[in-house]
C-alpha cells in the first residue's frame, strides 16, 4: 500500500514521467530532494520498476490493431510462449489468461494483410494449437495512469 504522498507522485509520474521532481514537490508541498528520496524508495521497493515513453502506434504507421487468442498444446509453460512472442515486433502485450483460452496477445500492424501475416506465423509456432483474432474498430479506453489507486 502507498500512502497519499506517494500515490500523488506516482500518479504525477504517471501522467508524464518527464516532469521535474520539482515541479512534482511543488505540486504536492515537498521540495525536489524530498519528491527524488521518495521516488528511490518507491524505486528500491520495486513499486516503481521503470520510466517509458508511451508512443502512438497509428501515427508510426501502425494503424491496425488485433487480439490473437491463443489454444495451445497441453504440455506448454508461459516461458515457451514468452519466449516465441518476443520475436514479432509486431506483438505489443501478451499475457496467459483463464478459461479455454490460454494466451491473449495484442498486434499492432500497419494493415490488414501485416496483420493476416502475423495471425499466420503466430499460428504456425509450434506450440499452437489453433488461434482465434479480433480487429480493434475503436479503442474505447486505454489508461496509462494508475487510476486504481484513487
Amino acid at each position: 500500500m502507498l500512502n497519499p504522498l506517494d500515490e500523488a507522485i506516482v500518479r504525477a509520474l504517471a501522467e508524464d514521467g518527464r516532469r521535474s521532481y520539482a515541479e512534482i514537490g511543488a505540486e504536492i508541498g515537498r521540495s525536489a530532494p524530498a519528491v527524488k528520496r521518495r521516488v528511490d524508495r518507491l524505486r528500491e521497493r520495486g513499486i516503481i520498476d521503470g520510466f517509458t515513453v508511451r508512443m502512438n502506434p497509428e501515427l508510426l504507421g501502425w494503424k491496425t490493431e488485433g487480439l490473437i487468442e491463443l489454444f495451445c498444446r497441453r504440455s506448454t509453460t508461459p516461458e515457451v510462449i514468452h519466449c516465441a512472442l518476443t520475436r514479432y515486433p509486431e506483438v505489443a502485450t501478451a499475457s496467459t489468461v483463464t478459461g479455454d483460452v490460454d494466451a491473449i496477445v495484442q498486434v499492432f500492424a500497419a494493415d490488414t494483410r501485416h496483420f493476416e501475416q502475423i495471425l499466420e506465423r503466430i499460428a504456425s509456432e509450434p506450440f499452437v494449437e489453433r488461434t482465434r483474432s479480433a480487429l480493434v474498430l475503436s479503442p474505447l479506453l486505454r489508461r496509462s495512469d494508475p487510476t486504481f489507486l484513487t
